[in-house]
C-alpha cells in the first residue's frame, strides 16, 4: 500500500525543496515526519528527480507518488506515450499486459473508453491507483496478477497493449522470447482475443529477427525522441496474415504533438537500384529511427537525393530540403583525405565520422583539433572509394 502521509503538504513541500541534495545524507539523517521514514523520503527524491525530463506533467503536478527509480527506467516518455495513443481507435476497449507506472495508460485513456492496467507488482499499482485519483482518471481499471489470467477472463478486447520486462536475474536480456510476459509464446492468444496488438520491444532488437518470430504483424513503427532512438513497436492485426508489413520511421520531437511520420514498404528495399554521386551543395545525415529502418536506398528515392556510397549513409543534394529528419547541412567544400592532412588549419571543429578508417578520437589526435565551433568535419568514404572530407555548416 502506498503510505498515505506523502500526500500531506508538508512532507510535498519536503520533497520539493530537497530535490538537489544528497540522496545518501536524506537516508542517514533522521525523518523530521513521524509518519514518513527517511528511506521513503529519499526514494521519492531520487525518482522525482529521475523524470523531470521525461515526465514534465508528473514532475510539475502534485501529490504524485513515485516507486523506485528501477521500476522508472522502461517507463515510456510523454512524448513516445502519446505517439502509441495515436495508433489506437476512439472510443477503444485497451488492455495493457505490463502497466508499470502507468504513463502509456495516462494517454491512452484520453481516446479510449476504457483501459485495463495490469501489474503483478501490488505496491506500483496502487501508486498508480493514487496518480489516476490526482489525475481524475476514471476510466482505468487497475488488476493486481498475471495479466495473462486476467486476459483469460476477458471475451474481447479492441487492443491489447504490451511492453515485456527486459530484466531477468541474469540482467538485461533483448531476444523477445527471454522477455516477459513471452509474447511470442503467447501472441496466438492476444491475436484470438484482440482486434489489434501492439508490442513494445527495446531500439536495439534487430527488425528482420522479430518479423520472423511475430505473426500478422501490418505496422513496425520505429520511433525516435531528439535524434535518439527509443521504441520499436509492433502492431499486429488478427486478419493481418495477408498484409504486406508497412514500416513507419516516427520522428518525435519533445513537443508531444508535434511529429512526422515517413513510410514505407518493408521488403522493396533489396529490389531497389540507386546511383551513388558527387558531392553536392547539401549534405544530409537520417535522423536516428531513419537510420534503424535500414532503408538506405529507399531514402535516396524517396527524398530525391543523391547517396554517397553504398556503406555511408550519408546524402547530398543541389537544391536545399527544409524538411529533411535528420542534420542538414551547407557544404563549404570537399577534399581527399590526403589533401586535407596536408592543408588542414582547424584548431577546432565537430569531427563527424561515417564509413571511414579512422575513428573521431584518433582523427582528434592525429589532426590536432579540438571539438567545438561551427565547423562540421565529415570524414568519409565517397562514391568512387577515396577517403574524403567535406567541411560544412549547419543550416
Amino acid at each position: 500500500m502506498v503510505n498515505e502521509a506523502l500526500f500531506d503538504k508538508d512532507v510535498q513541500d519536503y520533497i520539493n525543496t530537497h530535490l538537489n541534495d544528497d540522496i545518501r545524507k536524506i537516508v542517514l539523517k533522521k525523518s523530521p515526519f513521524k509518519t514518513v521514514k527517511s528511506q521513503e523520503l529519499a526514494e521519492q527524491i531520487q525518482s522525482k528527480r529521475a523524470i523531470q525530463k521525461k515526465l514534465r506533467l508528473w514532475y510539475k503536478t502534485q501529490n504524485i507518488v513515485y516507486p523506485p527509480k528501477l521500476n522508472l527506467e522502461q517507463t515510456s516518455s510523454e512524448s513516445t506515450a502519446y505517439y502509441k495513443s495515436t495508433l489506437i481507435a476512439p472510443n477503444s476497449s485497451v488492455i495493457d499486459l505490463t502497466g508499470g507506472f502507468g504513463v502509456d495508460d495516462f494517454y491512452f485513456a484520453k481516446v479510449a473508453s476504457k483501459v485495463i492496467h495490469c501489474e503483478i507488482n501490488s505496491h506500483l499499482s496502487a501508486i498508480v491507483k493514487h496518480n489516476t485519483k490526482v489525475f481524475n482518471l476514471d476510466n482505468i481499471e487497475l488488476y493486481v496478477g498475471d495479466s495473462l489470467e486476467k486476459l483469460k477472463e476477458i471475451d474481447s478486447v479492441d487492443v491489447i497493449y504490451a511492453d515485456p520486462s527486459r530484466r531477468s536475474e541474469n540482467g538485461r536480456v533483448f531476444l523477445l522470447e527471454d522477455c516477459e510476459p513471452n509474447v511470442v509464446k503467447h501472441q496466438h492468444l492476444y491475436l484470438k482475443k484482440a482486434k489489434k496488438v501492439i508490442i513494445k520491444v527495446a531500439p536495439m532488437l534487430d527488425v528482420d529477427s522479430a518479423l520472423k518470430h511475430l505473426n500478422s504483424v501490418t505496422e513496425v513503427h520505429i520511433v525516435s525522441l531528439n535524434n535518439e532512438c527509443k521504441e520499436l513497436l509492433f502492431v499486429m492485426e488478427n486478419n493481418g496474415s495477408t498484409k504486406p508489413v508497412q514500416l513507419n520511421c516516427a520522428v518525435l520531437t519533445s513537443k508531444q504533438t508535434e511529429f512526422s511520420v515517413y513510410t514505407f514498404d518493408y521488403g522493396r528495399e533489396k529490389d531497389l537500384v540507386v546511383e551513388h554521386g558527387d558531392i553536392q551543395d547539401y549534405l544530409y545525415e537520417p535522423d536516428a529511427s531513419l537510420l534503424k529502418a535500414g532503408l538506405f536506398k529507399s531514402l535516396s528515392l524517396y527524398f530525391e537525393i543523391t547517396k554517397l556510397n553504398q556503406h555511408s549513409h550519408l546524402y547530398t543534394s543541389d537544391k536545399l530540403l527544409t524538411d529533411f529528419p535528420g542534420r542538414t547541412l551547407r557544404v563549404k567544400s570537399h577534399q581527399s583525405f590526403k589533401s586535407f592532412q596536408s592543408t588542414n588549419n582547424f584548431k577546432k571543429a565537430n569531427i563527424i565520422v561515417r564509413n571511414f578508417m579512422l575513428k573521431p578520437d584518433d582523427l582528434k589526435k592525429k589532426l590536432k583539433i579540438a571539438d567545438g565551433g561551427d565547423t562540421y568535419l565529415y570524414f568519409t568514404i565517397n562514391y568512387k572509394g577515396i577517403p574524403t572530407v567535406i567541411t560544412c555548416e549547419r543550416i
